[in-house]
């Protein structure tokens, strides 16, 4: 558990915090004029007076190259030697995407501001050429060319699952509608019709999100597709490094490097395993850590639930079920539009996640089941409900169909015949979603208010990932751990202290 994270030293932390204490405003960046109007209508839903968080003023200077305080000239920025290599590591909730899009999207739009010089430029001279040689003949354009860019973007955001596509697909289409720049989407939740309209649009393409594996297969058959790219973003980078991922992410910066320009990566934690892997094989890389990475934010409360007392004895699923009830009566009488009436409770094993929602039901409770079993179509819609994302071509009908097609898949042949009739009492209002840590990582979950650990987590790692649910952009949240007969009661111990007190669990 204590040997699952890479140690930041507390000295680097104090010191990162002093250097990005200056910036309070978006305005101090040195972003595009078109690029800053965007953030606030569009990234941050109208809010206003709102600071960048520490990722982003940490990230977004040193993304762009104005660490020093210098304003860059206008138009393009200059060319760089060589590729550089970020990562990005701060805590949930804290603002990682907008960190690196914004100075992505700056870069792509001064660079298309060159490539309009160069093409103007071109233009003057193929027309001088013209008017000395009055009599030769040129052809004119063909009408129907596709776009230079078609199949070609220029940065690429890779994510590890497809909601996480959607989720970053759908801020990057909410800035473009200021910036002016075309995105695109793809995952296994779309059609192949709809990926290849997308990906080979006539009008082209700046920027892609996609998963790995689904952007390798294509790779494969058109290795175009990377012949272009000059960013590249590796979101989730812990799980995209992982063993399962490493190959396919590999390979994809391995066919991109001749063209890239940066690589960023991105974590809301830095496993040692993560560690040795870029000690390795990028020894240059610059890591730009917050100053409470790997710590769980004090707003979130942990509470323990000790299973083997009264009234459980040992029966978890009892324990598990009471605490939503106790929590969803609070929420009822609270009677407000922010109370919480959404929950994810995390199980370790799979099998489980079947299980355990059967078993709520039975006690009244709107529970749903949710692991790898289920196709990633049926995972981005019920996740939808929790996270208040707009689902891709869906309307609410639609949607709340999904729902209950995955609910009915979760049930096993004789789940039906075992509850005699509806229960006696139901939980108004709630919703339960059960699932191992396939949700637990960089989706944006602000419906949820609770989480409960019906495990104790493996390690320090998962403790952050599933508490990191709640408790974002400034939110409070509470997250409840049920604790019975074997599991490590002084590391829940340890953990709770180090939350109470901000410091970083290692």
């Amino acid at each position: 558990m204590q040997r699952a994270l890479s140690e930041v030293s507390y000295g680097r932390r104090s010191a990162v915090k002093q250097s990005i204490a200056e910036t309070d405003r978006f305005e101090d960046f040195d972003l595009l004029s078109v690029v800053q109007s965007s953030i606030a209508p569009q990234a941050l839903n109208g809010l206003i007076d709102v600071s960048p968080t520490p990722i982003q003023r940490l990230a977004i200077p040193a993304l762009l190259g104005t660490e020093d305080k210098k304003r860059r000239r206008r138009g393009p920025a200059p060319e760089k030697s060589g590729m550089e290599q970020f990562l990005l590591a701060a805590e949930t909730g804290s603002g990682k995407t907008l960190a690196y899009l914004l100075p992505v999207i700056d870069a792509i739009k001064r660079a298309e501001a060159a490539d309009m010089e160069r093409e103007a430029a071109e233009t003057e001279k193929k027309k001088a050429e013209q008017r000395q040689n009055l009599f030769e003949l040129t052809s004119p354009p063909l009408s129907n060319e596709p776009h230079p860019t078609t199949g070609r973007p220029r940065a690429i955001i890779l994510l590890p699952t497809a909601e996480l596509v959607s989720q970053v697909g759908t801020l990057a289409k909410s800035l473009s509608h200021t910036v002016k720049f075309r995105s695109a989407m793809i995952s296994a939740s779309f059609s192949g019709t709809v990926i290849r309209s997308r990906l080979f649009s006539p009008n082209g393409i700046d920027v892609l999100i996609s998963t790995p594996h689904l952007l390798s297969s294509i790779t494969e058959q058109d290795p175009n597709v990377l012949s272009r790219v000059t960013h590249m973003v590796v979101d989730e980078a812990d799980s995209l490094f992982d063993r399962s991922f490493a190959p396919i992410t590999g390979a994809i910066l391995d066919r991109a490097t001749p063209s890239l320009q940066q690589l960023i990566l991105c974590s809301a934690t830095i496993p040692r395993s993560l560690d040795s892997y870029l000690r390795k094989r990028f020894p240059d890389m610059r890591r730009l850590a917050t100053p409470n990475l790997h710590a769980i934010p004090r707003r979130v409360q942990l509470g323990v639930v000790d299973v083997e007392k009264d009234p459980y004895k040992g029966n978890r699923n009892l324990a598990c079920a009471d605490t939503i009830w106790n929590i969803g009566k609070e929420a009822s009488e609270d009677g407000g539009l922010e109370s919480a009436k959404r929950m994810i409770v995390f199980v370790n094993e799979r099998e489980k996640t079947l299980e355990l929602a059967e078993y709520l039901r039975s006690k009244g409770i709107d529970a749903t089941a949710l692991n790898r079993d289920v196709d990633e179509r049926k995972q981005a819609e019920v996740l939808a409900s929790f996270t208040g994302a707009a689902l891709p071509n869906k309307t609410d009908k639609q949607a709340k169909r999904a729902e209950a097609d995955v609910m009915d898949r979760s049930q096993t042949g004789n789940a039906s015949a075992s509850l005699s009739g509806p229960p006696k009492r139901q939980l108004q209002n709630v919703k339960v979603l059960v699932m191992t840590d396939l949700g637990s990582r960089g989706i944006d979950t602000l419906l949820v208010r609770h989480v409960i650990l019906y495990d104790v987590p493996h390690t320090s790692i998962d403790f952050i990932h599933r508490l990191g649910r709640v408790g974002r952009m400034g939110r409070r949240g509470r997250g409840v751990v049920l604790v019975g007969k074997g599991d490590r009661r002084d590391i829940v111990r340890e953990v709770r202290e180090g939350m109470f007190k901000g410091q970083a669990l290692i």
